[in-house]
């Protein structure tokens, strides 16, 4: 910050130069003109600061100090500040942030009860109301009106896996979910009909060829499988431990090598002589035969309650 502030002539200007320096260390390396102005900074300096490159204009009213490169905390925090006071990041923002979805936000949208209007970067939401919290020190939506908030502008199966991150991460309330959905507000039909439907194990997944299981195994009726568990030294994708029956899905990329082939069928061997029923499915069979997946899923269930043995 020495750079930005220069060597001031006056005890005052020293002064000023510290508490810039201190804001823009606590917000990430941005300020709003009025922080500035609140510093001591004057009009005058500041204009003179940018035409020197001491400071970076990232929205009207808002700077960079020091440097014209911002991360992505540095970018929110710029948002929060160009929005005014009582803005919070909401939508997609909102979810990353809380960690609900694993998309960075390319443009970040906040929510606020000020007349700002959006730009390229920002996306401006006013709502009715703004149900607000502070996470890892900046403002942001309730998780609650962050996913009715997803759930108006997001896929049904990405609202899903949001729930099912968000009861992972132990933020997910139904109560506070339910409060939110009042008649006629957007996003409020999907995610009623999500919440009844819930299944925590999608955090678990790490494929969206797991996603499509879980959810055909959720439409058959059939019982929820532990996802991704630790079972005789192996990760398997899913298990029915107390029917004794593995499933493993093969994605082509990562099935397709002799090596990965020859790998694939000796932890077969070795779950069998463990007891275990492991059955295979392919992406083709799971989108394109998924009566045929689950019959003969269903059949493995049934064999593993009544005891009987699978056949090789």
């Amino acid at each position: 910050m020495a750079e930005v502030c220069g060597s001031a002539p006056t005890p005052r200007a020293r002064i000023h130069s510290v508490q810039v320096a201190r804001l823009a260390e606590r917000q990430s390396g941005v300020a709003s003109r009025q922080q500035l102005l609140r510093c001591g900074v004057s009009g005058t300096v500041l204009s003179r600061w940018v035409a020197e490159g001491r400071l970076h204009r990232v929205h009207p009213g808002v700077y960079a100090v020091g440097h014209p490169v911002l991360g992505i905390r540095a970018r929110l925090v710029a948002a929060l500040l160009y929005a005014r006071p009582g803005s919070v990041l909401s939508h997609q923002t909102a979810a990353w942030h809380w960690r609900l979805i694993d998309v960075e936000p390319r443009r970040i949208h906040v929510s606020t009860a000020n007349h700002t209007r959006s730009l390229t970067e920002i996306r401006v939401h006013r709502p009715r109301s703004i149900d607000s919290a502070t996470h890892d020190g900046l403002a942001v939506t309730t998780v609650p009106r962050t996913l009715l908030d997803l759930a108006a502008c997001l896929p049904y199966p990405t609202l899903r896996r949001a729930l099912a991150e968000a009861d992972h991460l132990n933020l997910l309330d139904p109560a506070g979910v339910r409060a939110e959905l009042g008649r006629g507000r957007a996003g409020a039909s999907a995610l009623r009909h999500a919440l009844p439907l819930h299944c925590p194990e999608l955090a678990q997944t790490r494929s969206v060829l797991e996603e499509r299981f879980l959810a055909l195994v959720q439409e058959a009726g059939l019982r929820t499988p532990e996802v991704n568990p630790r079972l005789q030294g192996f990760l398997v994708d899913a298990l029915w431990r107390a029917e004794r029956v593995v499933v493993e899905l093969d994605g082509h990329e990562s099935h397709a090598k002799p090596a990965a082939l020859e790998r694939d069928r000796q932890r077969d061997l070795e779950l069998r002589s463990g007891g275990f029923d492991v059955r295979r499915y392919t992406w083709q069979q799971v989108t394109r035969d998924p009566d045929a997946v689950v019959a003969d899923l269903r059949a493995a269930l049934e064999r593993g309650r009544s005891g009987e043995v699978a056949d090789p």
